[in-house]
């Protein structure tokens, strides 16, 4: 089979989705063409140079509705020639994105792709799709279903995380954010994002707080207590599933979640030939990829038996990850993870997650496999791992290796 190589990396800096954020007045189809014209110029591209261009976005509506893959390329320089796949896999689209072309190229489907995705949070609000998963009474009575914040606090009862923990491991991934930036850890990916004056409108993450201490943590309120305790009562929902648990802690809040922000990532995944028709070196290749279903009540657990699944079936273990990206989508995810595999803090989300920088749905899969390269190259070490939790029960998972 035909080896799918990892050439460029690249993303916006991520921006707080809210009417005062840097990206607000940016369209969902703007910013994605503005990254794909950067990974156009960054590696020389011409003509018909990808196969396709996959582009997961979770909230398909307005102005994300559409095919908004063929809606960038349109706006984008590239050639009209190339194709656009919308894809959604809820927070793993840009994974997804990035998987199924890496499988495309190794199939013998095209020579290369781009790959990645983008959401606008600010501007098409989270659910505006009325998603069946949560309004449909058919299907949320048959699968038990609570909103992602309650999942996540049952994981923290499930598995024994405290409210201390959680907030420590924000606290740290805020500290690790702030230094990748002091130490411009994140040069290589960071294509900042212009007006159509070509100035600057944003070139660094904007919704980090580096200066966040477990004191400030203290003082916030639990997000999904009163969701949970009173009207619609989501604890007692949760309770009817897993009738072992005598309460539900409420752990999390704003401070150890994501945060809701705008941001796009992309990724240049093609063969051999590709590289050497344009000149480009390859930096990683994909070696393996995974997804799996898992409960869609507790729903956030799904990196563990993703991981599980995709080490088997390569054949590795846990300890031939040198580095993991695994993404915060809240902090008992993280938790969980370490919990599971007896992984070494230190070697999980090196640079900050998140909860730090921001999660926009849709992009953040590509975004982290992007942050894990870069992570390898600056600490010469050669395999990573990424996975993400997934709305409704699932995970996906990407295992890159330097070449």
């Amino acid at each position: 089979m035909t080896e799918a190589y990892i050439y460029d990396a690249a993303r916006t800096p991520r921006g707080k989705g809210r009417p005062d954020g840097s990206l607000h007045e940016v369209t969902s189809v703007a910013l994605s063409a503005r990254l794909l014209n950067a990974v156009k110029e960054r590696n020389g591209l011409e003509g018909h140079a990808v196969e396709d261009v996959i582009w997961g976005n979770v909230t398909q509506v307005k102005e994300q509705g559409g095919c908004l893959a063929r809606s960038a390329v349109l706006e984008s320089d590239l050639d009209e020639s190339i194709p656009g796949l919308a894809i959604n896999r809820f927070c793993a689209s840009g994974m997804e994105a990035v998987n199924l072309a890496a499988n495309q190229v190794k199939g013998g489907a095209g020579q290369a792709y781009i790959a990645g995705g983008v959401e606008m949070m600010g501007r098409v609000a989270m659910g505006s799709d009325g998603a069946a998963i949560a309004v449909d009474p058919s299907l949320t009575f048959q699968t038990y279903f609570v909103p992602q914040g309650i999942s996540a606090d049952i994981i923290a009862t499930e598995y024994g995380f405290t409210r201390e923990q959680a907030d420590a491991l924000a606290v740290e991934s805020q500290r690790r954010a702030g230094v990748a930036w002091a130490e411009n850890r994140f040069a290589k990916s960071i294509v900042p994002v212009r007006d159509q004056n070509g100035l600057i409108i944003l070139d660094r993450d904007e919704y980090m707080r580096p200066g966040t201490t477990v004191e400030d943590l203290g003082k916030l309120k639990a997000s999904f207590k009163e969701m949970g305790e009173m009207m619609p009562g989501f604890d007692k929902v949760a309770m009817l599933k897993y009738p072992h648990l005598s309460h539900i802690e409420h752990i999390h809040h704003a401070g150890n979640s994501s945060g809701i922000v705008d941001g796009a990532g992309a990724v240049l995944i093609g063969n051999a030939e590709f590289g050497k028709a344009y000149g480009l070196k390859p930096r990683a290749r994909i070696r393996a990829t995974a997804k799996i279903g898992t409960d869609p009540t507790i729903m956030l657990t799904g990196p563990v038996p993703v991981t599980e699944k995709i080490l088997k079936d390569s054949g590795m273990s846990i300890s031939d990850i040198d580095l993991f990206e695994v993404n915060e989508a809240f902090a008992s995810v993280v938790l969980r993870f370490m919990q599971a595999f007896q992984v070494d803090p230190a070697l999980v989300n090196v640079n900050g997650g998140s909860i730090a920088l921001g999660h926009p749905l849709g992009a953040t899969g590509a975004i982290i496999i992007g942050t894990l390269l870069d992570e390898l190259e600056r600490q010469d070490k050669n395999v990573g791992l990424a996975t993400l939790c997934i709305a409704s029960g699932m995970g996906a998972a990407t295992i890159i290796e330097r070449v």
